[in-house]
């Protein structure tokens, strides 16, 4: 039984007409004739009962003409839902990203493809890196934004890189301000109260990698935040605490900021989809935003 066919029927069956339904259908009565006797071979009855100038319904025909007129609805609604998703009028995205590009690189891109694309849904993900590599490999996510190198073994990705971000280290200005000449060294971060945000954070492992490549354990003030909460433990008082430069922008005047001493700490942001999968046609204009403003 095939679309065209459920067309001709429903034609006829409101024109009572073959050949006026023929024009309406725009194809030829004898096509259109040879269709409708297809369908009623396959179905195993007349659907009409055909005499000169009365065209009627049999009681099949009565009975498919509520099924007919429903399913080619039906696929004219599917139709017109691919055809919004394929102009990017409806769908979803789901991405994932860090917690500090969620609060940092995300909020003016959204917004910009939010305003270009409003009926597409935003789904977004916080998380750590390795939660996020996950996520991707399950199929969870279409793209995600991850900290390079990847955690290994992982799985088949594709990423791109999308910036090299600075990390510096904020303190309360009503404190000393740690470091001298205006700069901080990661040795001098030794005895330093540190906040210290929690396990799967990748500014958490690259903070203590880099403290432990000097030679010591860094001292934690208090540990297992949140980024807000790291930061508003910072304005307390509480300890110093190391974070990229765009966290700290954003943060305001009620941070003090302090660059790192060369050659300093920095991260890769990349942007990563399955590599087996191609992402759908919105996260593929997200990722195409994303690039363009960074």
């Amino acid at each position: 039984m095939q679309l065209q066919q459920l067309h001709y029927f429903v034609t006829v069956a409101e024109t009572r007409h073959f050949t006026r339904a023929a024009e309406l259908a725009h194809v030829a009565q004898p096509s259109l004739s040879q269709q409708i006797r297809a369908l009623e071979r396959e179905l195993g009855a007349d659907l009409f009962q055909r005499a000169r100038g009365n065209i009627t319904l049999t009681d099949a025909g009565e009975a498919l003409l509520p099924l007919a007129r429903r399913i080619l609805a039906d696929a004219d609604t599917a139709r017109q839902e691919v055809q919004e998703l394929a102009q990017l009028r409806r769908g979803r995205v789901r991405l994932g990203a860090t917690p500090s590009l969620c609060t940092g690189l995300l909020p003016d891109v959204l917004r910009a493809f939010h305003d270009h694309y409003p009926g597409i849904r935003l789904h977004i993900e916080e998380s750590g890196s390795h939660d996020l590599v996950r996520e991707l490999a399950r199929g969870a996510l279409d793209l995600a934004l991850v900290v390079l190198p990847l955690p290994s073994p992982s799985p088949a990705l594709t990423t791109v890189e999308v910036l090299r971000e600075d990390l510096v280290v904020v303190s309360s200005p009503d404190g000393p301000a740690p470091g001298r000449g205006g700069t901080v060294s990661v040795a001098e971060l030794a005895g330093e109260p540190l906040v210290m945000f929690r396990h799967g954070y990748d500014l958490r492992e690259l903070t203590v990698a880099a403290c432990r490549a000097e030679g010591f354990e860094p001292d934690f003030a208090v540990e297992g935040g949140e980024l807000d909460a790291v930061l508003g433990f910072v304005r307390a008082g509480l300890g110093i605490a190391v974070v990229p430069r765009m966290v700290a922008t954003r943060a305001g005047l009620d941070l003090r900021v302090t660059p790192l001493a060369r050659p300093g700490l920095h991260r890769v942001i990349a942007l990563a989809h399955r590599s087996d999968v191609a992402p759908p046609r919105a996260a593929r204009e997200l990722q195409r935003m994303l690039l363009g403003r960074v």
